[in-house]
């Protein structure tokens, strides 16, 4: 089952246009007091940018609607499991993943999301492996020089 109100797996990396993150900006900056829709739209415009410090602070906004909206707490959820992918924290997006799917188990979407997510775990789980050795065997390399000596 794919939810329409949540974005696509596909969408997940792709940045909003300038002219697009500048005019929710705008809409959020007018408000003396932006509602909780205004402050969910600039939370999202801000994880989907190549900024690390936008998509942190799209985080941030989304954390206080999840806290005090509690209603939301699902897309809320979705959206900060998205900003924790893209800012590389991979076990923190599970874990929001792993929370929808504990009240929607069968939702293809997360189901999905979570495949995309546990790759990029096992993709760095390996990269990680890889350096891990490189460093060994260039370790015991210079200690056999060194002993030579």
């Amino acid at each position: 089952m794919v939810e329409k109100n949540l974005p696509y797996i596909e969408e997940i990396d792709e940045p909003l246009l300038p002219e697009e993150f500048k005019a929710v900006e705008e809409a959020y900056k007018k408000e003396s007091n932006p509602t909780s829709q205004i402050k969910f739209n600039y939370a999202w415009a801000n994880i989907k940018s190549d900024k690390k410090a936008d998509q942190e602070k799209g985080i941030k906004i989304l954390y206080e609607i999840y806290k005090e909206n509690p209603g939301r707490s699902r897309e809320c959820k979705y959206y900060l499991a998205i900003g924790e992918y893209r800012l590389g924290h991979y076990r923190e997006a599970r874990n929001y993943i792993d929370s929808l799917l504990e009240f929607e188990p069968k939702n293809q979407q997360f189901l999905n999301f979570k495949k995309i997510i546990d790759s990029k775990v096992q993709d760095e789980g390996i990269l990680g492996i890889a350096i891990v050795g490189g460093i060994a065997i260039a370790t015991g390399t210079l200690l056999i020089k060194l002993l030579k000596k």
